[in-house]
């Protein structure tokens, strides 16, 4: 009787539990030389779940995850998704302190890290005082008896109690980048994974004979929506514990993958590999692009060297479950710059400072309801009534909506330049700075001016070998754009700098005199 509840839920642990019965041999996941079936996961799930509950793990507990891509953190979301606990993935590029905050704001009670942690693991031991339990993996050093090894849990058999579930459940806490404060942990239900993982399914046609490439880290809700939306067709998804683009290539290859998400500047960076024809490509068949706009000039060079892919523009946030609208392949040129239409189970608003409805054209805030959005932010009421007041989830991006209901992303409202009066969206003006053929990345940020209250500025990364001035780069843009917005500023870098979804950190840009 239980089991027939929980399965009238939407509950995430129901993904690997169909896709076992209905394909029990299928791979499942392929990490490095590692490859284990939806039949094998399941088991494995099971036995960890039990081995949690044997560790006073109950619903609502949260268990840290400080793990690389791999079947270890696949096996941990699923298994504490079954007993209705709730896992906490920690970005693993974070600091130490940062660390600290996050494992004791949301109250984890364990923690799973791979051995490559373990020395600030012990360093901030002491300064964890809800952590009872931590587990490491990839354990490879003499034992610590502080620790249990994670491998380990898998040679005794643990009885599993199951509880009935709702999918109004908690599931996840994510972690937003915290570029304005404290990050803030966005609560997402098991309703909100699961729903989200149908859109993604629908919009882009997924099926179980999808090959997917997840190289965007699994502490990133986009990684996380990857994983599920795959574990719920029944395909096969090969986990990457960092970007490397000549081993992607080699795995599209080797691997027939089907489909990959990565963000643009990822995609920018595969294309500007001088072996890339070396490779054959032929089987991906769906490319995708989220976390930023798709320059146009890109969106023509993915379909020129992926010839037998469609390009779909995603587009979203943490705390809708990760996406909102998808430019399906059939329009990537018929709406150049739109990412698409809002997806069927997301209502959508574009509004002004007022909550009235914008004309179509106008650019206004995005706001958005339905089952994939977030029950809160976590022990944070004040951030959580801000962000949904008046029964809407507020986004803080800018957009305009076409008569036909196309999105189009103008900036995020902290991104807006107002300068003498006039709004000045980055997005355009990066737009114009894609086009230029010397460009690899461009990024634009309003600094102070005393005059005009902001000015805009420039920042370049320029393809290997070529050299622009930056007067050259300020009359590229006069040449194509209003005067009021051309950059009075640029500035030249190796790289800029990105959070771990691959994004421009425009915050730390906003700092001028910033030298990377």
């Amino acid at each position: 009787m239980l089991e027939y509840l929980r399965a009238k839920q939407l509950l995430v642990d129901e993904m690997i539990n169909r896709s076992a019965r209905r394909s029990p041999n299928k791979v499942a996941l392929i990490d490095g030389d590692r490859r284990i079936t939806f039949s094998r996961l399941q088991n494995r799930v099971n036995q960890l779940a039990g081995w949690f509950q044997s560790r006073g793990i109950k619903k609502g507990e949260k268990v840290a995850l400080l793990l690389y891509n791999s079947i270890e953190i696949t096996e941990c979301l699923f298994a504490l998704g079954k007993l209705g606990a709730v896992a906490v993935p920690i970005n693993f590029r974070l600091q130490k302190l940062e660390f600290e905050y996050i494992l004791n704001n949301s109250n984890s009670k364990m923690m799973i890290a791979h051995h490559d942690f373990i020395d600030v693991i012990g360093e901030m031991r002491v300064n964890l005082p809800v952590i009872e339990d931590i587990i490491i993996v990839d354990q490879r050093k003499e034992k610590n008896p502080s620790y249990f090894v994670y491998d380990e849990i898998f040679e005794t058999a643990y009885k599993l109690v199951l509880e009935e579930l709702k999918d109004d459940d908690d599931f996840l806490i994510v972690y937003t980048s915290g570029t304005t404060g404290k990050p803030k942990g966005a609560v997402l239900t098991h309703k909100n994974v699961f729903m989200n993982s149908v859109n993604m399914c629908l919009e882009c046609g997924l099926t179980k004979d999808e090959v997917q490439i997840i190289s965007t880290p699994l502490f990133h809700i986009g990684g996380i929506s990857a994983l599920t939306m795959l574990m719920l067709v029944g395909g096969t998804s090969v986990l990457l514990r960092k970007f490397d683009p000549e081993h992607i290539l080699q795995t599209f290859e080797t691997e027939r993958v089907t489909y990959s998400f990565m963000v643009p500047s990822m995609w920018n960076i595969l294309l500007e590999l001088p072996n890339f024809k070396n490779y054959n490509v032929t089987s991906i068949h769906k490319i995708c692009c989220g976390a930023a706009t798709t320059p146009l000039e890109l969106k023509k060079k993915l379909m020129k060297y992926f010839p037998n892919a469609g390009v779909f523009d995603t587009f979203g946030h943490t705390e809708m479950a990760a996406s909102t609208a998808t430019l399906k392949a059939s329009d990537s040129l018929l709406k150049t710059g739109s990412v698409g239409l809002p997806y069927s189970n997301v209502e959508v608003r574009v509004v002004d400072e007022n909550m009235n409805d914008c004309p179509p054209g106008k650019v206004g805030e995005i706001v958005y309801r339905g089952p994939t959005t977030m029950k809160e932010y976590y022990k944070n009421p004040e951030a959580t009534v801000e962000a949904l007041k008046g029964g809407w989830l507020h986004s803080g991006d800018l957009v305009k909506m076409d008569e036909e209901g196309y999105l189009t992303v103008v900036d995020r409202k902290k991104d807006m330049i107002i300068s003498g009066g006039e709004n000045i969206y980055p997005k355009e003006i990066e737009e114009v700075l894609y086009t230029h053929p010397d460009i690899l990345e461009a990024a634009v940020v309003g600094i102070p001016d005393e005059k005009w209250g902001e000015t805009v500025k420039v920042y370049i990364v320029l393809r290997n070998g070529k050299i622009l001035t930056e007067q050259q780069v300020i009359d590229y843009c006069t040449a194509r754009i209003a005067r009021y917005k051309k950059p009075h500023y640029v500035e030249f870098l190796d790289e800029l700098p990105k959070n771990a979804s691959g994004k421009i950190l425009k915050t730390k840009l906003r700092n001028h005199n910033l030298k990377v």
